[in-house]
């Protein structure tokens, strides 16, 4: 993300103030968004962050949740990841050995790297979705779900907490 923001900046700096734009800046803004973008599903997927109908499954038990998550991620994830992951990686893969580079870009940037994320991204969300299949079963034997793992916290709110436990005698 910060490769991505300079690059911008300096991009933005050579167009408009020094009026000297760049050829290659385009190409690595979508290139690098894009990446950022595949790679954050996995993520997305482990914080149960991702979009879900919930103003019906929230009233559910969780047992009853569990089950119809496990029978989702089996009908409609995993086909279309092990879809992506195969897919992608042939066109990766012979886009690798080719040295593919863009033909709409004055630069001729490379861009079987971006294509590797794609097969990279399938796979990392192949493993977030049996990390998500074994939680699914957990519940669905025990009916609580399983704590999800610590996460960034916003500065202020470390803060906030930390202020309090000083408090407290």
């Amino acid at each position: 993300m910060l490769i991505l923001t300079a690059s911008t900046c300096y991009e933005v700096f050579m167009r408009y103030v020094l009026n000297s734009p760049t050829v290659w800046a385009f190409d690595m803004s979508y290139m690098m968004y894009g990446a950022l973008f595949m790679m954050s599903g996995a993520y997305a997927v482990s914080r149960n962050s991702h979009v879900r109908g919930d103003f019906i499954y929230r009233k559910w038990a969780n047992r009853t949740q569990a089950k119809v998550d496990l029978t989702l991620y089996l009908v409609f994830y995993f086909p279309a990841i092990f879809a992506m992951v195969f897919t992608g990686g042939q066109y990766a893969f012979e886009s690798m050995r080719i040295l593919e580079s863009s033909v709409n870009s004055p630069a001729g940037v490379p861009v079987w790297p971006l294509k590797m994320v794609i097969f990279v991204a399938g796979i990392t969300l192949l493993i977030a979705g049996i990390s998500e299949v074994m939680r699914c079963l957990v519940c669905i034997r025990t009916g609580d779900w399983l704590s999800r793992g610590g996460d960034v916290e916003e500065l202020e709110q470390v803060l906030i907490q930390q202020y309090a436990e000083k408090a407290q005698p």
